[in-house]
């Protein structure tokens, strides 16, 4: 799957000396651009920022709104996204959002609405 293959690809530019966990990020907006991302840590670890948040701040910093998939890859075999990547993930998409996490031989995938069931959103 290409879209896993950016995210392999984008892991390796991590900023990781902290935990030395690494991960990449491929966002695909819904007129099939990819925008790549990767983990960015600090020191002081609150300013950290996460793979998939990286690809989104980066895809609507070029104006993209609209998003079709994300996939994940990670130094473990399945790296979900954190609560946190997940709520930014509803502010943009719809719950039928593709979210793909996986490696070279193994990709599982879910919906938005699967992995945040719950969530904050504009009408709530």
């Amino acid at each position: 799957m290409e879209l896993m293959e950016k995210a392999i690809v984008a892991k390796k530019k991590s900023y990781s000396p902290y935990s030395h966990f690494k991960v990449g990020a491929a966002l695909l907006t819904s007129d099939n651009q990819i925008y790549q991302g990767c983990n960015i840590e600090n020191a002081s670890y609150t300013p950290t920022c996460c793979a998939e948040r990286v690809a989104f701040f980066k895809a609507i910093s070029a104006g993209k709104k609209e998003f079709k998939a994300i996939a994940i890859n990670g130094d473990i075999p399945f790296c979900y996204p954190c609560g946190v990547c997940r709520q930014v993930m509803k502010e943009f998409c719809d719950d039928d959002f593709k979210i793909y996490v996986g490696n070279e031989k193994e990709i599982k995938e879910f919906t938005l609405k699967e992995l945040l069931p719950y969530s904050f959103d504009m009408e709530k």
